[in-house]
C-alpha cells in the first residue's frame, strides 16, 4: 500500500510518501518538506504564534495535495515536541484541522523515543543486541534502550538543538562562559535520569537518528548521503570533542559551507554538537552509529505491525 507520512518536527514539516507491506522495508517514493522551524515561532508564554500556526496550516495544505497527487492510500499525520509543548497547542490544532480537514496526532516524548527504537531495532536486527538510541531533535532529546523491539526504557528531555540554539542564542551566544553554560545544563539533565539506561550494563550497540546526528558525523568524516542508505556511518567522540571548540568560533557562513550542513540549521550546530558530545559522555560510549531510520519509520512499521494482526 502506498502511504503519506506527515511529521510536523520542531524543526521541518515533512511528508513522506512510502510504498509499504508487511515484510518488507518501506520503500520511499517521494519526500515533501518545508522549514516551518516552529521551535523558534514561540512567543514569551511559550505559545505557536499565528505566524507559525499559519505556516503549519499551509503546509499541512500542499502536503495533503501533494499526497493526493502520489496516490497515498492513507495518511499517518503526527506532531512531536514544538506542538506538544506548546501552551496552547489545542489551539494550533483546532486551527489547522478546521483549515485543512487533517486531524494530526500529538506523540509524546515517550511515544516518540519507543516508536524511533522500533525503526533502529529492525534496521540493526536482532543481531545489536542490548541496543541503546539517541535521537536530537528541534524540541527534544529522545533516548531509549532494551533487548526486544519495544525498549525496555524510553524517555524524552527538553534538549532539542531548535529549542537550545534559541534559549541561549543571541549575541556572544559563541562565547566561552556561554557554552559553558549551556554544557553544563545539557549534562546536568541527562545524567539526572541516566541511571534508568545504565543499570542495564553497557548496551551492545548504541546508535544515533536525527539530522543533527546525521550532520555532525558527516563533519566528522561519515559518508555522504550520496553513498547510500547501507553505507556504514559513525560518529566518534574524540572527533566531535575536537570539532566542538572549532564549531563555536566559525561564522554562519563557515558552518553552512561544512559538508552535511544546512543554511537553515548552522545555529543548531553547536548546541547539538553539545547534546551529542554529553550522550557520548555520560554513557560512556566511544561512538555512535548512525541509523537512517528513525521516528517516520517507526510510524509506518507500527501501523504495518496493526494491519498484519487484523490480516
Amino acid at each position: 500500500m502506498r502511504l503519506g507520512v506527515l511529521d510536523i518536527g520542531s524543526n521541518t514539516g515533512h511528508l513522506l510518501v512510502v510504498d509499504a507491506h508487511g515484510g518488507a522495508a518501506p520503500l520511499p517514493a517521494y519526500s515533501y518538506k518545508q522549514p516551518l522551524r516552529l521551535a523558534e515561532h514561540l512567543d514569551d508564554s511559550g505559545a505557536v504564534t499565528q505566524a507559525g500556526i499559519d505556516a503549519l496550516a499551509a503546509f499541512t495544505s500542499e502536503a495533503l495535495v501533494v499526497a493526493e497527487d502520489k496516490g497515498c492510500q492513507e495518511m499517518l499525520s503526527f506532531a512531536t515536541s514544538a506542538v506538544r509543548d506548546a501552551v496552547n497547542s489545542e489551539e494550533v490544532l483546532a486551527q489547522v484541522r478546521d483549515r485543512t480537514g487533517e486531524e494530526i496526532a500529538v506523540l509524546s516524548g515517550e511515544s516518540e523515543a519507543r516508536l524511533t527504537f522500533l525503526a533502529v531495532r529492525r534496521w540493526f536486527g536482532w543481531s545489536a543486541g542490548r541496543l541503546a538510541v539517541f535521537d536530537i531533535g528541534g524540541g527534544s532529546l529522545e533516548i531509549a534502550g532494551g533487548t526486544d523491539e519495544r525498549p525496555d526504557v524510553a524517555w524524552s528531555l527538553p534538549l532539542g538543538a531548535a529549542r537550545l540554539a534559541r534559549q541561549f542564542g543571541g549575541e556572544g551566544a559563541d562565547d566561552e562562559q556561554t557554552i559553558r553554560r549551556l554544557r553544563k545544563e545539557i549534562r546536568t539533565e541527562i545524567a539526572r535520569d541516566a541511571g534508568n539506561l545504565l543499570r542495564a550494563g553497557a548496551p551492545h550497540r548504541a546508535a544515533a537518528t536525527s539530522k543533527t546526528f546525521r550532520s555532525l558525523g558527516r563533519i566528522c568524516g561519515a559518508a555522504p548521503s550520496s553513498d547510500g542508505p547501507l553505507a556504514p556511518r559513525t560518529l566518534p567522540l574524540d572527533s566531535l570533542r575536537t570539532w566542538i571548540p572549532k564549531l563555536a568560533a566559525m561564522a554562519p557562513a563557515e558552518l553552512a559551507a561544512l559538508p552535511g550542513v544546512s543554511p537553515s540549521r548552522t545555529h543548531q550546530i553547536v548546541p547539538g554538537a553539545l547534546v551529542a558530545e554529553a550522550c557520548m559522555d555520560i554513557f560512556d560510549l566511544a561512538e555512535l552509529e548512525i541509523c537512517p531510520w528513525a521516528l517516520r519509520e517507526g510510524v509506518i512499521l507500527e501501523r504495518l505491525d496493526a494491519l498484519s494482526v487484523l490480516d
